[in-house]
């Protein structure tokens, strides 16, 4: 019975009708599809005016009754993180800045660490089951992820400290049974397969298992758990979150809770379509340890023309006129632009002393030519390097590439150099012979890529 309810598709239309029937009894629900929504201007409150000047908001499920709210009171709200990896990537960025303003104008802000729900994993808009991480995984991934937050959070004990929380503390102790009958019976099947992330996922023919189906009920229960014990009235996530959030307010209206509310931004794509986040040797990871701070630099720096206003709305914290003045540069200032954005970016994550030397690194390296001491570097072992290293195995290494084709259509595009010194010949081995006097070999892709190999 349950595979075939899990085959039904509600169309639009009949969606529609089901939300007119019951909108007296459910007011918090939107007549209209999120999309065809037009969010107001003009907000009265300083959190959501931030947030609309700098194009944080995509949907929010009653405009004027939450900047009441933030008009009238301190505000807790939260985001919840999956501990998928060690890191988060840039592309969560927007997600921390959120929570950053929501503290700058007087509120609380909730990091929520998913050490529950991250046993089942997000199935949202995914083409398949996430692949299952162990307990010990999960917290070693929230114990490395945690560390990011107090640079753009301030976290205590007092009404507006940020506080990070662990929905394990309540799911993992969860009795099934008075689960299903106190919160469970709640939810409509049919209208938990009416949602996008779980209408695409079926419409494609692509299976999707009880255990994912159950994540939706676990996070709008979050909802609710964290607005027993903090008073939280609000969720914000990225727009794919939205049928989920709008579960919490839901199951809330159901449970009692006073009027919740879901406030989403946009999922971000680089001007050219590209995932924000993503670059072409992989993930732009938060954590320093998984990526140096003048990388980071660099990414922001390599913004595309049309995305660096955009850019320093979302990112930076620089006050909007002056946000104004930059965007009106053009012609080779946007360059300057783009350092200021990047500086200013990395400044958040790493410091502002990390940022500038990131900054100078550059400068010397792309400007001056000189060899700059600071760049990301490798270490090969001394005796690999007498036996020789060829150039293509060399490039992966430094991450330069992601495998050796790839490297190989480096080489044939002219784009390789070793000590400044163009490589043409894709066989050519690098050994001890290239070390110069600094004690390095700067190996390069490019202009903007450079990687130093020191011998270990």
């Amino acid at each position: 019975v349950l595979v075939c309810v899990m085959r039904v598709n509600i169309s639009r239309i009949t969606f529609e009708v089901i939300m007119r029937k019951n909108s007296a009894k459910r007011p918090f629900v939107q007549k209209l599809p999120p999309q065809e929504r037009q969010i107001m201007s003009g907000f009265k409150s300083d959190f959501l005016h931030t947030l609309s000047e700098r194009g944080f908001i995509h949907q929010i499920s009653d405009e004027t009754g939450l900047d009441e709210l933030f008009r009238k009171e301190t505000v807790t709200a939260y985001i919840g993180f999956d501990p998928t990896a060690p890191s988060l990537h840039a592309g969560g960025l927007i997600q921390i800045m959120m929570l950053h303003w929501m503290q700058q104008t007087g509120h609380q802000p909730i990091s929520l660490m998913g050490g529950g729900t991250g046993m089942v994993g997000d199935p949202s808009f995914k083409d398949e089951a996430r692949q299952l991480m162990t307990p010990a995984t999960i917290d070693a991934n929230i114990a490395s992820i945690k560390t990011v937050f107090s640079n753009y959070l301030n976290y205590g004990e007092g009404p507006k400290d940020a506080l990070m929380i662990n929905n394990a503390d309540w799911l993992l102790g969860i009795n099934y049974l008075e689960f299903l009958r106190d919160v469970g019976r709640h939810f409509s099947v049919n209208r938990m397969l009416s949602f996008d992330s779980v209408k695409t996922r079926l419409d494609r023919e692509q299976s999707l298992s009880f255990l994912e189906f159950n994540y939706m009920i676990l996070q709008a229960y979050d909802f609710v758990e964290l607005h027993k014990r903090t008073g939280c009235r609000l969720q914000m996530g990225g727009s794919d979150q939205w049928g989920n959030i709008i579960n919490g307010i839901d199951l809330g209206h159901r449970m009692g809770t006073e009027q919740l509310y879901a406030l989403t931004s946009p999922l971000l794509t680089t001007s050219s379509g590209a995932k924000m986040g993503k670059s072409v040797n992989g993930a732009i990871w938060l954590n320093p340890d998984m990526l140096s701070a003048y990388d980071f630099w660099q990414y922001w720096r390599n913004t595309e023309d049309a995305d660096v206003s955009r850019f320093l709305k979302l990112y930076t914290t620089l006050p909007m006129d002056e946000i104004a003045r930059l965007s009106s540069l053009g012609g080779s200032e946007i360059n300057e632009v783009k350092k200021i954005l990047a500086t200013e970016i990395t400044a958040m994550l790493h410091g502002r002393a990390a940022a500038e030397e990131a900054a100078e690194t550059a400068r010397k390296t792309f400007e001056e030519g000189a060899l700059a001491e600071n760049l990301p570097s490798i270490e090969v072992p001394a005796s690999e390097l007498d036996a020789g290293v060829g150039v293509l195995s060399l490039i992966v290494r430094a991450g330069l590439a992601g495998s050796n084709g790839e490297a190989r259509r480096h080489v044939q595009g002219g784009a390789v150099k070793i000590n400044d010194q163009g490589v043409s010949d894709e066989r050519q081995m690098i050994g001890t012979g290239e070390v110069t006097g600094d004690g390095v070999i700067k190996l390069s892709v490019g202009k903007k890529k450079h990687v130093l190999v020191r011998p270990a």
